[in-house]
């Protein structure tokens, strides 16, 4: 009884010793809590947190300047990057229109900022109270390229 014990602590030990360990060299991993991003039409800032500890996106485009905060602010993690979505206007007759910010993965490393490239989705959601309208595509989208930072802020 005593070798099958043996055995089973000497076959724990091998594997153990065949757990990869990180080297001390190797990089932190430090993930951007901070977003700035913009164009010609659409300026846009979505930090993962505040000093409320909730999220916070702003939207400014030519026509208005929203703020988004908490459960106001969805999240979606894809295979392409995660999708932050806020909804920009909302009828009760018309449907209504969303924006998506696609965020990249971005490892800052041992900085604290990188310049990235991205785009925003604006949707039009339609929607009618007749329900012979609801019929076809009831989406449309505009795809705008965005450009700009992402940072690693500590609130």
């Amino acid at each position: 009884m005593q070798t099958k014990y043996l055995a089973s602590l000497l076959t724990l030990g091998m594997t153990l010793t065949t757990i990869p360990v990180m080297p001390s060299h190797a990089q932190e991993t430090k993930i951007p809590t901070l977003y700035q991003l913009q164009n010609q039409q659409i300026k846009v800032t979505y930090s993962t947190t505040s000093l409320t500890g909730q999220p916070r996106l702003d939207y400014q485009d030519k026509k208005q300047t929203l703020h988004f905060v908490g459960d106001q602010i969805r999240t979606t993690d894809t295979e392409i990057g995660k999708l932050v979505t806020v909804t920009i206007t909302k009828t009760v007759d018309t449907g209504s229109v969303t924006f998506s910010l696609l965020l990249p993965a971005v490892n800052l490393g041992q900085n604290n900022e990188a310049r990235i490239e991205t785009k925003g989705i604006t949707t039009v959601n339609l929607f009618s109270t007749i329900p012979a309208f609801n019929q076809g595509q009831r989406q449309t989208y505009t795809v705008t390229p965005l450009v700009g930072t992402a940072k690693a802020v500590f609130f």
